[in-house]
């Protein structure tokens, strides 16, 4: 009985239907809408993980708990989930930091009915996207999951939110109609009846120039959602103007969309250009990686540092996804998962910073360490996830990419010496700006600013007001109060994952390995086939023009 049950749609649509609910609850201040939310991200995640405990074979790299039902058959449209290594510790991430970004917004009290139903909207629709084993309703889960997080941060943003709200959809609205182009072209190619199961679209020979054209278009869309340079620019502005939940949520499970789409269709299911396109897909991955971390040096505003430094973090997920290595493409994978536990955390404590001084603005703030020493603390153990510390998930992630890259034997020796020097430039400069940024909030002191309350000039350190920077409050206003025990117990609950990842990367690695082996496998077939007919003049120095048989048969093996 228990094998007939939908186990998938009813994990999409269990926050769906409870977000309808919501107009209709009893409430006056908001504390049943919050709860009742709260209850339902918590019921999902505990439910996807006694499912996934409970009917998921790690050995197993085909899709597992498969459900289809026809939703549309004359155009060959079904409402087809599955979850195979590549989406299910991908739902999990969703859960755990929806659930927690849920518990985050404690305190919103303005128009909460709204903020809640758009938060379980956004669950159900990331959901949706890592399990639909359908195209056309990937791309319907992915235009679904924009209109909430677009309202959340129009209306609960920052000064700036409608332009930053309105950038964010802007971009991934018009860069996600790639993937409907592409689904239509791999649909209705080869003539019949059309099809979007990915498993059929999989067995389909497409000619090489669509292949190309397709994987294209693809890289584009999925490209906006990773922030790949010099698509990124709306990541910046929506995350210094969305509220610190939100930004849980954009960093923390959003931008792995975009790694988990080009791993799953470009490499699944067009792996003839991906060969192609990998050497480009490595210069764009060293790209992000030393941009994204030169710029964060010149940011002043905390989230946007942050935001930058998401986007050469992301840098390392294209260079694993290009190392045509099993170990590359693990290390891809644990980098978005890696990321999207250590992103949601460091977000969160900006917005506990920014709860207790007003202000992002980092030369604003300064010597608040003494009085919050367990944000600070929290906030310390998050960047050096971030850094890369041995013993933290983000050192088994980078050092996974690595290795692969550096063992690869696809690409050039000179083509692999460069892209490794590069990388591990914008790996030492990490460090730098994460250590910087605690020591100017932290530690550092502030500027002295003139402040007047109520007609009266008041300068910082007079016993009359508490300032950080321009915003100055009477002392019977001001929040000293360090970390509260909700937000202690949000922050611990990343800490541990983060910590027995680096500890045990098996921990994460076992739930996909099997997966990626596969993909890598497919891809690896790919090239043998290519490079014995194909001279590879475009590609001279970086990739091997030729193989011999000893080569081929390596590979096949």
């Amino acid at each position: 009985m228990f094998e007939q049950i939908p186990w998938l749609s009813i994990i999409i649509l269990l926050p769906l239907v409870a977000a309808f609910a919501i107009p209709v609850l009893p409430d006056k201040d908001g504390k049943t809408v919050r709860l009742f939310s709260l209850g339902v991200g918590l019921a999902d995640f505990v439910l996807m993980c006694y499912v996934f405990w409970k009917n998921y074979d790690a050995s197993n790299s085909s899709f597992q708990l498969v459900e289809k039902y026809d939703w549309v058959p004359q155009i060959g449209f079904s409402w087809a989930v599955s979850v195979d290594g590549l989406s299910m510790p991908l739902v999990l991430l969703a859960g755990l930091v929806t659930t927690l970004s849920i518990l985050a917004s404690w305190q919103v009290d303005r128009k909460p009915r709204l903020f809640y139903f758009l938060m379980l909207l956004l669950y159900a629709a990331q959901i949706g996207v890592f399990v639909a084993q359908d195209v056309l309703l990937l791309f319907i889960m992915w235009e679904l999951e924009l209109v909430p997080v677009y309202l959340l941060v129009s209306i609960w943003g920052g000064q700036k939110r409608r332009y930053a709200a309105t950038k964010f959809l802007l971009y991934t609205a018009a860069a996600s109609i790639f993937i409907l182009i592409a689904g239509l072209g791999m649909a209705l190619y080869g003539g019949g009846q059309p099809t979007f199961d990915m498993v059929e679209l999989g067995l389909k020979d497409y000619p090489l120039a669509l292949e190309l054209f397709l994987y294209a278009g693809l890289l584009i869309a999925f490209g906006v959602k990773l922030a790949i340079f010099p698509l990124h620019t709306w990541l910046p502005d929506a995350h210094g103007e969305a509220s610190a939940p939100v930004s849980m949520i954009l960093a923390g499970v959003l931008l792995k969309m975009g790694g988990y789409g080009l791993i799953r269709l470009n490499l699944g299911l067009l792996p003839d250009a991906h060969v192609y396109f990998a050497p480009v897909l490595a210069m764009l991955g060293v790209i992000n990686i030393i941009y994204g971390a030169f710029s964060s040096f010149g940011q002043t505003n905390m989230k946007r540092r942050l935001a930058y430094s998401s986007v050469s973090h992301m840098g390392f997920v294209l260079l694993g996804i290009a190392s045509f290595t099993d170990v590359g493409i693990s290390g891809a994978m644990l980098q978005m998962l890696s990321h999207g536990l250590i992103a949601a955390l460091l977000f969160f404590l900006a917005g506990v910073t920014y709860d207790r001084t007003h202000t992002l603005w980092m030369d604003e703030m300064g010597s608040i360490g003494k009085v919050m020493p367990k944000v600070f603390a929290l906030f310390t153990a998050g960047a050096m996830a971030s850094l890369a510390l041995p013993g933290m998930s983000g050192f088994a992630s980078e050092l996974a990419v690595f290795v692969g890259v550096s063992t690869s034997d696809i690409y050039s020796s000179p083509f692999r010496t460069v892209t490794v020097f590069l990388a591990a430039v914008g790996l030492i400069l990490t460090p730098i700006y994460l250590l910087s940024m605690l020591r100017q909030v932290f530690f550092e002191p502030g500027t002295a600013p003139t402040c007047d309350i109520e007609g009266k000039n008041l300068r910082l350190g007079e016993d009359e007001a508490v300032c950080f920077g321009t915003n100055c409050v009477l002392p019977m206003n001001a929040v000293y109060s360090d970390a509260k025990p909700r937000e202690v117990f949000i922050a611990v609950c990343f800490l541990v994952l983060i910590v027995g990842i680096g500890f045990y990367p098996k921990l994460a690695t076992q739930m996909y390995d099997t997966t990626t082996v596969a993909v890598n496998s497919q891809v690896r077939q790919s090239y043998t086939e290519i490079a014995q007919t194909n001279s590879y003049k475009f590609a001279q120095g970086i990739l091997y023009p030729h193989m011999v048989e000893s080569e081929v048969a390596s590979i096949v093996e």
